[in-house]
């Protein structure tokens, strides 16, 4: 090899090691890293008290609960939703885009996607003006209609439609897993969000949903820093196993296959700063409630 060759050579692979993730990720790991800490968040439909909305928020308030996350677009008044805020003290952190199961972002049909990503442009403004700073979004569906292929395809034209609006908010857009049967794999969905390549696109990891064909702390590895929030809840292979597959989801924190120290480590090890843990399971009364924050306490304490 001449001289000439070897400079480009040199050059290319210099080049391709600057967008490697792995590249990038090597130097995150030399930063001084903060401290991870994880506020606690519930979904309001979880608070199955008959109360109004700021008495809602003030109970989960007083019951150790930092903040609330809403469906959205939301079914209530805006200033119905602050004024609660304010009285309660209860951040907005995060919302749920609550039309992307029914019109997937990955849908064939070009009316059936604009009509979910009219509704996340939506969900991007409410939770700015809540205070926020996340919209989780499902980022597609595979079917017998929809081929894997195709969904992985459309969902990103979908996801990059909606970055001019993500960056006219500043609020983040994050994707997350669910049992769509699609993005199964660790890496692929690290791929999937690298190939968009855009700051405020990440993922919104449920340490829980991941446990019928994985673990989560390879999950929260493997992502690492493409993680924004965190949703929490438990699963039982064993009672996937015995009495059916979402059977498996009905049992307590702290009682199912999570290993909790072990999730949490890799939660710090990766160096979080996601700021949020929040519940997504079955709500209850005040007493129910309590139980739920007393848990998540414990979970939070492995850190």
């Amino acid at each position: 090899m001449n001289r000439k060759d070897f400079i480009k050579s040199a050059a290319a692979i210099a080049g391709a090691a600057a967008v490697t993730p792995f590249a990038s990720a090597s130097v995150s790991q030399s930063k001084p890293k903060k401290k991870v800490t994880l506020k606690k968040s519930l979904g309001l439909g979880m608070i199955k008290e008959e109360l109004s909305l700021t008495d809602k928020f003030k109970l989960v308030k007083e019951l150790g609960f930092d903040g609330v996350e809403l469906n959205s677009p939301v079914d209530f008044n805006m200033s119905e939703i602050l004024d609660a805020k304010s009285k309660s003290g209860i951040e907005l952190p995060t919302v749920v885009n609550k039309d992307h199961w029914s019109s997937p972002l990955s849908d064939p049909d070009p009316a059936v996607r604009k009509k979910c990503i009219d509704s996340v442009i939506k969900s991007l403004q409410e939770v700015k003006e809540m205070g926020g700073d996340t919209v989780l979004v499902v980022p597609g569906v595979v079917n017998e209609k929809v081929s894997y292929e195709q969904a992985y395809i459309t969902s990103q034209q979908s996801i990059r439609e909606l970055i001019p609006y993500a960056e006219k908010t500043g609020m983040q857009i994050a994707v997350e897993n669910v049992w769509n049967n699609f993005l199964i794999s660790p890496v692929e969905a690290k791929r999937f969000i690298d190939e968009i390549n855009h700051p405020l696109v990440g993922w919104y990891f449920d340490i829980g949903n991941v446990l019928r064909y994985g673990w989560p702390e390879h999950w929260i590895k493997t992502l690492n820093s493409r993680i924004m929030k965190l949703h929490i809840k438990e699963f039982s292979r064993e009672l996937m196993n015995s009495k059916g597959l979402w059977e498996g989801f009905n049992v307590d924190l702290l009682k199912g296959d999570n290993n909790w120290p072990v999730v949490m480590k890799a939660v710090r090890e990766i160096n979080h700063q996601g700021g949020w843990l929040t519940a997504e399971v079955n709500g209850g009364d005040r007493n129910h409630l309590k139980q739920i924050s007393a848990q998540m306490d414990e979970i939070i304490s492995y850190l």
